[in-house]
């Protein structure tokens, strides 16, 4: 379990105006900004359970992250991770989590992929037995089978981010931290990284705490969000509460043949093209079959498809809502 009790973090940044003259007096005397990165931030988050951890940037989401890995040590409060404190008990703490940051890599640029792995294995002092096992599973679930001999600098974005994700999962780690696990990888990448990770959760319970900006990793992934903002959560709660939340209407998208249908009086026209429609009401001023009950007697329905406001567009309403 992960504990986050009223944590906070502040850093000092320089600052100076440009100039040969600034930099020179900087040299001898320095001005500040004081940063509030976390203020008070406190959560829970269960055994086994999947959390998309949102927000813009510079809101605290690495912080956070820093702070749960050990990294970083908090200025107040207490972060406890089962049963152990992440910066008083590094060497412990490791041992039970896994981490993924999409834009740093923790594989050896000029060596294949399997000395890596080799290596992460003595850091760890995983069992050859467990190691094998895992290399094994993993190499087949993530499809490595081709790669695992080829230098990790020769390797396209997907190919080092499948590998990333293999070595951090080779300690069988209880906790797995993903930052931007996605970025940059195409759609057939990011579905089976989505996929594994599904299915790592299900078969193993490994906790999972997600920060992306990517609202379709979240959707995939997650049911349960926490959203910071100004060093601050603001929300935390399930994506399909917080949907309703944010907007309870229905996007409806119909094609049809023949004559363009009249709108009902609860219906907003939001695009229309050639046989096509899309409008949005609410169920609870008028329940989806009525709508599709409308459409069907004004015109022949081809096709109806239904929807709730997407994760994006529920984002963007709260960064607005919060002023982020």
């Amino acid at each position: 379990m992960i504990e986050f009790t009223k944590v906070t973090k502040t850093y000092r940044v320089a600052r100076r105006q440009s100039g040969m003259g600034n930099a020179v007096k900087s040299f001898f005397s320095r001005e500040y900004n004081t940063v509030n990165a976390l203020r008070d931030v406190s959560f829970t988050i269960r055994d086994g359970e999947m959390v998309g951890y949102i927000g813009p940037n510079g809101a605290g989401k690495s912080t956070t992250i820093k702070i749960m890995c050990g990294v970083l040590t908090p200025d107040g409060g207490t972060c406890t991770i089962n049963g152990r404190i992440p910066y008083q008990e590094r060497t412990a703490h490791v041992q039970n989590i896994g981490v993924v940051f999409g834009q740093r890599s923790q594989l050896w640029w000029d060596v294949p992929v399997i000395d890596s792995f080799d290596l992460i294995r003595d850091i760890y002092r995983v069992e050859e037995s467990v190691y094998r096992k895992n290399v094994r599973e993993l190499t087949q679930l993530l499809e490595l089978e081709e790669i695992l001999q080829t230098p990790v600098r020769t390797l396209s974005l997907g190919q080092r981010m499948r590998c990333e994700i293999a070595a951090s999962l080779l300690h069988d780690p209880k906790v797995l931290f993903l930052d931007e696990p996605t970025i940059g990888l195409d759609a057939v990448s990011k579905i089976a990284v989505r996929k594994f990770i599904r299915d790592l959760n299900a078969k193993k319970g490994t906790t999972v705490v997600l920060t992306t900006h990517d609202m379709q990793d979240i959707e995939a992934l997650t049911e349960r969000i926490l959203l910071i903002g100004k060093g601050r959560i603001l929300l935390d709660g399930k994506l399909a509460d917080l949907k309703k939340r944010v907007s309870d209407q229905k996007t409806m998208v119909i094609r049809y043949q023949g004559t363009p249908p009249a709108l009902r009086d609860e219906m907003e026209l939001v695009s229309a093209a050639p046989e096509t429609m899309t409008v949005r009401f609410a169920p609870s001023r008028l329940p989806v079959p009525g709508a599709i009950a409308h459409f069907a007697a004004a015109t022949q329905l081809l096709d109806v498809s239904v929807s709730d406001i997407t994760t994006e567009e529920m984002v963007a309403t709260m960064y607005k809502e919060y002023h982020l």
